[in-house]
């Protein structure tokens, strides 16, 4: 019998070569990160070159509470400086449930749909007892998180002033780099917090809901007076009537208030993420305010204050963490603090106690 009878009738032909099991710029990306952190230089040039990856760590650097860490980032930040500042700043609160992330989702699509690029910066609450954060933002704005020209970063508030992160100012300049147009800061809610977004903001947002009696006197009126625009939102279905009612209340309460240092009027807009109206007339009046201040020269004079602000705020947090971070006064605060909760000294006391420690070593 010869040999081709044993053949099978099943033949193989000849294919495309196996692929490697390993992405081989995958391993390339892996070797890079066990390398460990990049140069400033490094994360500058993918900054610049709008790499999401690389702005996301430089963001997680300006976050850290390392030494190193913190180094790098302010290395980071330096040299990203030049390149930042052209965008508009908008500050976003509200009281609980007014609806936020809806509101900023839907005007975050409209406003992409024109080929701006927006950075949506979420400030989480973290607990006081675990210091614990959900960081739940992408998942309420799910459509925005996948939309290519907005980028959402959520941010535990880490305890500090009514739940704005302390480094959010720092974020806005490397989003800003990164060839961001728009910067939304959605703070945790009504509170002190309001106070320090609008020391890093251009404008400044206010969302009610209807029934505006109740909720003129819960709110602090200061928040009310900061205020660039209020805008009802949920004014759809049988809450129209109501959004109406609280329209023309807001817009006489504002009457009240001494004018704004900008010159601006704040208006009261209705409207409604889920039936998409409003939306529109809402961003057409923060282009009015940008063109209105810009022209004024406030836009730009407010700006500087604020980079003075900051400057002091950051002295501040430095001398702060200094005085924790002290070998010197970490030796001695229990033995000073055990003194104060056996009351053989007074807080005063104790404080300059510490005080004269930290300065005299």
């Amino acid at each position: 019998m010869s040999d081709n009878a044993f053949k099978s009738a099943l033949t193989v032909n000849p294919g495309i070569d196996t692929p490697p099991s390993i992405n081989q710029d995958s391993a390339k990306k892996f070797k890079a990160k066990k390398r460990g952190l990049l140069s400033a230089d490094e994360y500058v040039k993918g900054i610049l070159e709008q790499s999401i990856p690389l702005l996301s760590q430089a963001i997680t650097l300006v976050e850290s509470s390392l030494p190193e860490h913190h180094a790098l980032g302010q290395q980071v930040i330096e040299k990203c400086l030049p390149f930042s500042g052209n965008s508009i700043r908008i500050g976003i609160t509200g009281v609980p449930g007014v609806g936020k992330s809806s509101f900023i989702e839907s005007l975050g699509n409209e406003i992409t749909k024109s080929g701006r690029k927006l950075a949506v910066l979420a400030i989480d609450p973290s607990s006081e007892r675990s210091k614990g954060s959900i960081l739940g933002d992408k998942t309420r704005m799910e459509s925005l998180s996948s939309n290519a020209n907005a980028f959402i970063r959520p941010s535990p508030s880490a305890g500090s002033l009514g739940g704005v992160a302390r480094k959010t100012r720092e974020t806005i300049l490397l989003c800003e780099a990164a060839g961001f147009d728009t910067i939304f800061i959605e703070t945790v809610g009504v509170g002190q917090s309001e106070t320090a977004v609008h020391s890093m903001v251009d404008f400044f947002l206010l969302l009610m809901l209807a029934g505006a009696g109740d909720e003129l006197q819960g709110i602090k009126r200061g928040i009310m007076e900061m205020a660039d625009l209020i805008a009802i939102t949920k004014a759809d279905g049988d809450n129209i009537k109501k959004a109406q009612v609280a329209k023309v209340e807001y817009e006489s309460a504002l009457h009240l208030f001494p004018p704004a240092e900008s010159g601006w009027s704040p208006p009261v807009r209705t409207c409604s993420s889920r039936e998409m109206t409003g939306i529109n007339e809402v961003w057409n009046e923060i282009l009015r305010y940008v063109e209105y201040t810009k022209g004024s020269g406030f836009f730009v004079s407010r700006r500087r204050n604020q980079s003075k602000y900051w400057m002091y705020e950051t002295i501040n947090e430095a001398l702060r963490n200094g005085f924790y971070n002290s070998k010197n006064i970490q030796l001695h605060m229990p033995l000073i603090e055990s003194k104060v909760l056996n009351e053989t000294i007074s807080s005063f006391a104790a404080a300059k106690e510490l005080l004269d420690k930290y300065f005299n070593t």
